[in-house]
């Protein structure tokens, strides 16, 4: 019977270093297969994460954090050729082919390059306020035509009130003097 034990326990134990051996090289391949990643701050608020997988093949995304058309660009290069890929706001997703480095560029510029189109009550909304200000701009001008003229206007009261004044000044001055005469012919 000890016999029987010693040969189940050396039985056992050569089974479980056996597995063990398999999960050792199932995490070492699984260990080769991960991507290296780095992650740093991009342009326009967003975010860009590099990886590089075992087989060469270079993924960069980056998400925009507030952008109102796109939320994520990403550029993958496998065996030297490039594929970028535009996600919108609502998850369409357009393979794009441009020129630019969508990885530096502004979000509205890749949006525009995607051809994901802007929002347009926004538009509409941004007009609007265009149009208050020039409304304002043009009620500022007027007020400031309506007090020249009030102004130019005071002027041409206040120099003919002067004018006036002198007249009757002198008209007054003029008459005294005769008055004054006609009382001394009076009395002698």
């Amino acid at each position: 019977m000890t016999n029987k034990i010693c040969l189940f326990t050396i039985l056992l134990i050569a089974a479980l270093g056996a597995g063990c051996a398999t999960n050792q090289d199932a995490n070492v391949n699984s260990t080769a297969n991960q991507a290296q990643a780095t992650t740093s701050p991009g342009p326009d608020n967003s975010e860009i994460a590099t990886t590089v997988n075992a087989d060469g093949t270079r993924t960069e995304t980056r998400t925009f954090k507030d952008n109102g058309r796109i939320s994520k660009v990403t550029v993958t290069t496998r065996n030297g050729v490039k594929t970028v890929k535009v996600t919108s706001k609502s998850g369409e997703e357009k393979v794009v082919d441009t020129t630019e480095d969508v990885l530096h560029a502004t979000g509205d510029k890749v949006a525009d390059a995607a051809g994901f189109v802007a929002d347009k009550s926004k538009d509409a909304a941004s007009e609007v306020g265009d149009k208050a200000e020039d409304a304002a701009g043009k009620t500022v001008d007027a007020a400031k035509k309506v007090g020249e003229k009030t102004v130019d206007t005071s002027k041409t009261v206040g120099e003919k009130s002067v004018e006036g004044a002198k007249k009757v000044g002198s008209a007054t001055a003029e008459g005294a003097k005769k008055a004054g005469k006609a009382v001394k012919k009076v009395i002698p």
